[in-house]
């Protein structure tokens, strides 16, 4: 899956008891198209996203609200 979207909020940096970096936050993708009646409609669509160990670090380290993210 490939997701292109924003941040929603700030991400979430965490360590497991064994002190593992662990990184949640949500993405918005959006899709614009028209309806029957011809008028423009946007959708959003949510994704939660987990990281984990150095890519979890550098999630917490560089992301923020808004960002623009592309998650492979």
């Amino acid at each position: 899956v490939i997701l292109l979207g924003s941040l929603g909020r700030d991400p979430e940096l965490k360590r497991t008891q064994n002190q593992i970096p662990v990184c949640t936050f949500s993405i918005a993708t959006s899709e614009k198209y028209k309806d029957a009646s011809g008028n423009w409609v946007d959708k959003a669509e949510w994704h939660k996203v987990i990281a984990w160990n150095k890519t979890a670090e550098n999630c917490g380290k560089y992301l923020t609200k808004g960002s623009k993210v592309l998650i492979e």
